[in-house]
């Protein structure tokens, strides 16, 4: 019986992953990995800050899939294959060794992303699989039902297999070849993105973070889209964990408003607006015959809090004890409920995630094997799934392309 013959298109890091794991599971297959590029694993090299966010520790799947915005119910059952306690252990075994920060963010001891590059191109090698560097892929069809695979290089070369990953991440050519295969694809939209706001006094403050803020976005139904976390404000508008969360939840929602839409901002989440009403009269209170923009009594910035009285109509000069009924409604309320105007996003650095993929329902994933052409698989971002900053992204490529690899090295 001849060895098994499996491509892998895509040289990211579901591809690297998938083959490694295909020629661990079986060393007798004859595994090509082919990448376009000429410098592979591109996108691990400039993660985190180039410090590669490997993945985030969180041992248990059910907990793990609430960071996918989408993808997460398909992911249940594969996480309890393969999540984030295995991730650490393969890295362990092939001799790097992770560390967990404050957030749960997972990074090499090295801090280093050419730390993971090194050790997945170095397992390549140990593993026997080819690597074809500079070799485009335009298509791939089925030679007969029965039998496995021709690709269409862009040399004009062709080459055979008989089972074939597509790990192609969100580029065209993926999506083209899932398409000609019967696949269907969900549009294609960004995730993970800052949101710009023209508001030039807004914009004054950049630099000034908030530990921890609710933001919303209205008209969005029921349930509303909404996040909690730390925000940061720039010169372009508002960033920090809280946004790019909210950018993933509502990537779909976003993109189909043209990124135009009302942010509500509750900059004290820890109260209702009651006890924030009453912490505003204690103040009045105490300090009437204060500035209210200099005595503010609210665990705020001194900039934010000027700026967000200025928002109420209340004048540097205005003095506690004169504030009126009215300005003191609007003060709580530009506390608890601020509107701020979306006007387009911005890129969260070079970390660009893509919402949209392969449609789910058309993919076994016990073995991430297509349903509609048997020995074609898929992994990774090709996918229709993505999930919060934090090292989900490239989680959810170990895992999907960990049991693509496995199911295509397993002979029959």
């Amino acid at each position: 019986m001849l060895p098994l013959n499996i491509v892998v298109v895509g040289g990211g890091a579901a591809g690297f992953f998938g083959a490694i794991a295909c020629a661990k599971v079986n060393p007798h297959a004859h595994v090509t990995l082919l990448e376009a590029s000429r410098q592979p694993l591109a996108k691990v090299l400039i993660s985190g800050g180039g410090r590669c966010n490997v993945t985030h520790a969180c041992f248990e799947p059910a907990r793990l899939v609430q960071n996918y915005p989408r993808g997460g119910k398909a992911l249940r059952g594969a996480f309890t294959r393969f999540q984030a306690e295995d991730t650490v252990a393969w890295f362990t075994d092939q001799g790097v060794r992770l560390k967990t920060e404050a957030d749960g963010r997972m990074f090499p001891i090295t801090d280093n992303s050419e730390t993971i590059v090194e050790c997945l191109i170095k397992a390549t090698a140990k593993f026997g699989v080819e690597l074809r560097l500079g070799t485009p892929v335009v298509s791939a069809k089925k030679v007969h039902p029965a039998a496995g695979f021709e690709i269409l290089l862009k040399s004009g070369e062709t080459q055979k297999c008989d089972r074939l990953l597509l790990a192609t991440g969100s580029n065209p050519v993926g999506y083209k070849i899932a398409r000609e295969f019967g696949h269907h694809i969900e549009p294609p939209v960004p995730s993970l993105f800052t949101f710009n706001i023209p508001d030039p006094k807004l914009r004054s403050l950049a630099g000034v973070s908030v530990p921890t803020v609710q933001l919303r976005l209205a008209g969005t139904g029921k349930p509303p889209l909404e996040q909690t976390g730390p925000l940061l404000i720039t010169h372009w508008g508002m960033s920090g964990p809280a946004v790019l969360k909210l950018s993933a939840w509502g990537a779909r929602f976003l993109h189909d408003n043209r990124y135009q839409a009302t942010l509500l901002v509750n900059w004290l989440p820890d109260f209702n607006q009651e006890q924030v009403r009453q912490k505003i009269l204690a103040v009045k209170t105490e300090w009437g015959q204060k500035a209210i923009a200099l005595h503010r009594g609210i665990d705020l910035a001194h900039r934010l809090w000027q700026y967000i009285v200025d928002r109420a109509g209340i004048t540097t000069e205005d003095r506690w004890a004169e504030i009126s009924k009215t300005k003191l409604n609007q003060l709580v309320q530009e506390l608890t409920q601020g509107e701020y105007l979306i006007k387009g996003k911005g890129v969260f650095k070079e970390e660009f995630v893509t919402c949209g993929g392969v449609n789910l329902k058309e993919i076994n994933f016990k073995t991430m094997e297509s349903k509609l052409i048997p020995g074609l698989y898929f992994a990774g971002e090709i996918l229709d799934i993505d999930g919060i900053t934090g090292g989900f992204n490239f989680q959810s490529a170990w895992t999907t392309s960990y049991l693509a690899g496995n199911a295509m090295g397993t002979s029959d």
